[in-house]
């Protein structure tokens, strides 16, 4: 009998996920999906760790479900399953203080240890709390072993039915360990650590076994998932993607509309909307009184708000930073991260006192601020499999200036100053002067008052909700039973 999305039970598997625990963008991913999926229809529920955060923050809320004990290695070791129910969905929570009391990534050794417990616990509890998934959808590595797993050590048991989606949200980080390490933790037979199966030159990738073991991939963009087919962008992984190009599909991320929404947001001066722009106005004033930007009102704004990391692009602005504060312009840069970017940024800030701003910190409200008072928001990424600030920046009417990769390609419509179509302004190469180049044309367009203000209310109109995405998921799954 075929399911239908009405018959779907579909199980959401990860290391993090708002409003519990959260370090990066898969949490917003995982915390906002499954609410999106309930409303197609689906019986969607979610499963991950329960960090001490967690434990701390919804004490006096969490269910006490079953618990029991699993092997791993030499040790056997204690599962509690706890769960709550918030809205439609029901999350359960895996429970063992010794792995999960501390961070929510250990690094090295013990954060492999650490998420084998995870993905072995979590199989073994699905029978015990009454839920056998018709579809498994894992998350980057942390969750690589469940497909392995399933498909090497469940046959004929209930959770041996389950169907496996595997989401790489980022290749860079693949759960590497020797052979004899994970050997011993989950018991996985000698003849799948094959090179053409999970064996790599560290001894096993489990992120590897994944790609072989799911019945299919999806990435978080359709073009990312054409990118890593190269060794450019495949982390040394493009011989197993290839293998699996045919049950590979990319689905764009979306962001969360409520909480990203210039007509209602509680950190900005002022609300507008596409009809109205005269508060985004007020809103890049209150900025520059803020950041101590000593320039007239209608100066022209870039924005950034990111991780200060090579892979973000910050080599281009650091190669033509004297080029572009060359323009007419003010420099407002938010984000935390690598040490010579830090205080590369913050040397720039002090030599362009008063027209350049930097925050080497995490500061939720001051970035909602940046995109709503800036005009333009750089993202000048080497690699980005979906990206959400330059979604963010679009629903705000902050055009962005973005390289042509990933997830940037799907969400930002070059402008052509022939038509005057687009939502943002692109560029090709990973070249600093081609990035100069697109900044200066953008700088030539906010003096034209009527296509500024096309091009903004073409940002403004794009769908970048997680409702679009999960209307692409549930394609998926019921394409999957």
């Amino acid at each position: 009998m075929k399911i239908t999305s009405c018959d779907a039970k579909i199980l959401i598997v990860g290391a993090e996920c708002a409003p519990f625990a959260k370090t990066g963008g898969l949490a917003d991913v995982i915390g906002t999906l499954p609410g999106e999926l309930s409303k197609l229809g689906l019986d969607v529920r979610v499963m991950l760790p329960l960090h001490s955060q967690i434990k701390r923050k919804y004490v006096g809320e969490l269910r006490h479900i079953c618990n029991f004990y699993v092997h791993l290695g030499w040790r056997t070791q204690y599962v509690g399953v706890e769960s709550i129910k918030i809205g439609d969905i029901v999350y359960y929570f895996i429970d063992n203080e010794y792995y999960f009391g501390g961070p929510i990534y250990k690094g090295g050794n013990a954060e492999g240890e650490q998420y084998a417990y995870f993905c072995r616990a979590a199989l073994e509890a699905l029978p015990l709390i009454g839920f056998i998934p018709d579809i498994i959808h894992c998350n980057d590595w942390h969750t690589a072993a469940i497909p392995v797993l399933l498909r090497t050590q469940y046959q004929g048991a209930p959770q041996g039915s389950c169907k496996t989606l595997f989401t790489i949200h980022n290749l860079m980080y693949q759960g590497k360990f020797s052979r004899q390490f994970i050997q011993d933790l989950l018991g996985i037979g000698d003849e799948y650590f094959a090179y053409e199966i999970m064996g790599d030159d560290a001894g096993c990738n489990l992120l590897k076994g994944a790609l072989k073991f799911a019945d299919k991939i999806s990435t978080v963009s359709p073009t990312y998932a054409e990118e890593i087919k190269y060794p450019y962008y495949a982390e040394g992984l493009e011989g197993a993607l290839n293998y699996r190009a045919a049950d590979t599909v990319g689905i764009i991320n979306g962001i969360d509309t409520n909480a990203f929404n210039p007509q209602a947001d509680e950190w900005i001066e002022a609300p507008y909307s596409c009809k109205d722009f005269s508060g985004k106005q007020k809103d890049k004033e209150a900025l520059f009184a803020e950041l101590g930007i000593n320039m007239p009102a209608k100066t022209p704004v870039i924005g950034m708000v990111s991780r200060l990391t090579p892979q973000k692009g910050l080599d281009l602005v650091r190669a033509v930073l004297g080029d572009i504060m060359g323009e007419n312009v003010a420099f407002v840069v938010l984000g935390s991260g690598e040490r010579e970017y830090e205080d590369f940024f913050r040397e720039a800030a002090y030599r362009y006192c008063g027209r350049m701003a930097v925050r080497t910190e995490y500061n939720n409200a001051l970035a909602h601020r940046i995109y709503a008072g800036s005009d333009f928001f750089l993202m000048p990424s080497q690699f980005e499999p979906c990206g959400i600030s330059q979604m963010i920046a679009l629903r705000y009417g902050t055009l962005p200036i973005v390289r042509e990769t990933g997830g940037l390609v799907d969400t930002v419509t070059p402008y052509n100053e022939f038509t005057k179509e687009g939502n943002g302004f692109t560029f090709t190469n990973y070249n600093a002067h081609d990035m100069l180049y697109v900044i200066r044309m953008a700088l030539r367009v906010y003096e034209e008052a009527d296509t500024l203000r096309l091009l903004r209310q073409n940002a403004m109109a794009e769908d970048n909700s997680f409702a679009a995405s999960a209307k692409e998921y549930k394609r998926l799954y019921l394409s999957m039973l």
